[in-house]
């Protein structure tokens, strides 16, 4: 394979990079720099504001989702000029990361099930940065089931067509900051699991809708609990039809495992940076054999990661959806990073304990190493992305599921028992 720019391609670099260095917020490229995972890092001014203010600045300028139709706010691109964006936007990527849900699955979920008139409202808003959007999936009874999910969406009684919306999703990424969100719910607890399932996409304003913040292990409080109590939705806010719901959830959940697997950082990067500044009985540790052995396990896996998502954008470039294969990226990206992060605080010794602005690297990999284990999590977990890349991609005899064809209203729960 030949990687080296083409002229048109070239051309597409040169003006894309002036374009960044006349437009990007320069005074905090510093603080981005800086940046642990699951943080923009700015500390200078409003993190939430800053994002929003590069997103509208990029979409003024035609540069916001750059794979997105015009109609709907993106600039219609190939999916090499995409790779190009990425490569040269650098550190102010990371303001992306307030919009990686509402771009990466939510959007390409309504352009895919939404109505013309619905698209045109409600995508370009997302991609100027104008508004947010969540995805609201996972439930506590639920666990890695998604199928299992228990949030019930009734006919409202009255003779309107609305539905009545009641239950609770956990882990809802970014719901303290979100203007939508996509919601899968029960309508049919009398035919199986997968089947009784219908999507919505709602305002998180909505009357009944309350957000609970989560407050994780490394300090932040990313994830959330939502509520809903007696939520009504018209029925024209629904996508696909009624019990479609895991169809339109696949949407979402293959564009996920995309975003999340491709777009990963598994703090290489840093690491190398790392160990050409620390010390082993004197030297820089790059200079000791073990340490180049393992920064060469990480390069291998760094450069597979790279390579698979570019396979995949390629598919994309196809018009081919997103499929079961991009579980493989989602799956080894999660593991590199929590790996790296063990390596990196081995490395730090004693230090590798201690946690704050002392730390070397600003405690970066202090930070990584407290967040990684939710990237196992979110997304599928690594046992659910096994299951798919054993049965979906080489084509394994399936798991074994007990509750098959069996209607979601009897399958057993805890403290309950059939007799």
């Amino acid at each position: 394979m030949d990687f080296e720019d083409t002229p048109e391609e070239a051309a597409f670099r040169k003006e894309v990079r002036a374009w960044i260095d006349a437009n990007a917020p320069k005074h905090l490229e510093d603080e981005l720099r800086r940046a642990n995972f699951g943080s923009n890092a700015v500390e200078s001014e409003d993190p939430i504001a800053a994002a929003k203010a590069w997103q509208k600045k990029k979409f003024d300028a035609g540069w916001a989702c750059l794979h997105w139709p015009k109609e709907y706010g993106g600039a219609a691109r190939t999916p090499i000029e995409r790779v190009i964006w990425g490569q040269e936007e650098g550190p102010y990527a990371a303001l992306g990361g307030l919009f990686t849900i509402g771009h990466g699955m939510c959007g390409p979920t309504v352009m895919a099930w939404a109505s013309e008139e619905q698209k045109r409202e409600l995508l370009p808003p997302l991609a100027s940065g104008e508004e947010v959007w969540c995805q609201l999936f996972s439930e506590p009874a639920g666990g890695s089931d998604l199928a299992g999910l228990r949030t019930r969406a009734v006919k409202a009684d009255d003779g309107s067509g609305d539905w009545i919306i009641n239950g609770q999703k956990i882990w809802t990424s970014g719901a303290q900051n979100s203007d939508w969100g996509l919601l899968i719910t029960r309508t049919d607890p009398t035919v199986p699991k997968h089947k009784g399932l219908t999507m919505f996409f709602l305002s998180m304003k909505t009357p009944g809708v309350k957000v609970v913040p989560i407050k994780q292990a490394n300090g932040a409080s990313g994830f959330n609990e939502v509520y809903f109590t007696d939520v009504r939705i018209p029925d024209a806010q629904r996508l696909g039809a009624v019990g479609q719901g895991w169809e339109v959830s696949l949407t979402t959940l293959m564009n996920e495992r995309l975003s999340i697997g491709s777009g990963m950082s598994t703090g290489f990067p840093e690491l190398f940076r790392f160990c050409m500044e620390a010390e082993i009985d004197g030297k820089p540790a790059v200079e000791d054999s073990a340490v180049r052995s393992k920064l060469a396990q990480f390069a291998v896996r760094q450069s597979g990661l790279k390579y698979t998502g570019m396979r995949a954008i390629t598919a994309l470039s196809k018009g081919e959806t997103p499929g079961p294969e991009n579980s493989i990226g989602k799956l080894v990206a999660g593991a590199t990073l929590q790996d790296l992060a063990i390596y990196a605080l081995d490395l730090q010794g004693q230090a590798g304990v201690q946690w704050d602005e002392t730390s070397p690297q600003n405690g970066r990999f202090q930070s990584i190493l407290m967040r990684s284990p939710a990237t196992r999590i979110e997304g599928g977990s690594d046992e659910i992305l096994r299951n798919i890349i054993g049965e979906r991609v080489l084509g394994l005899p399936g798991d074994i599921r007990v509750d098959k064809n069996v209607p979601f209203k009897d399958i057993p729960t805890s403290g309950t028992r059939k007799s």
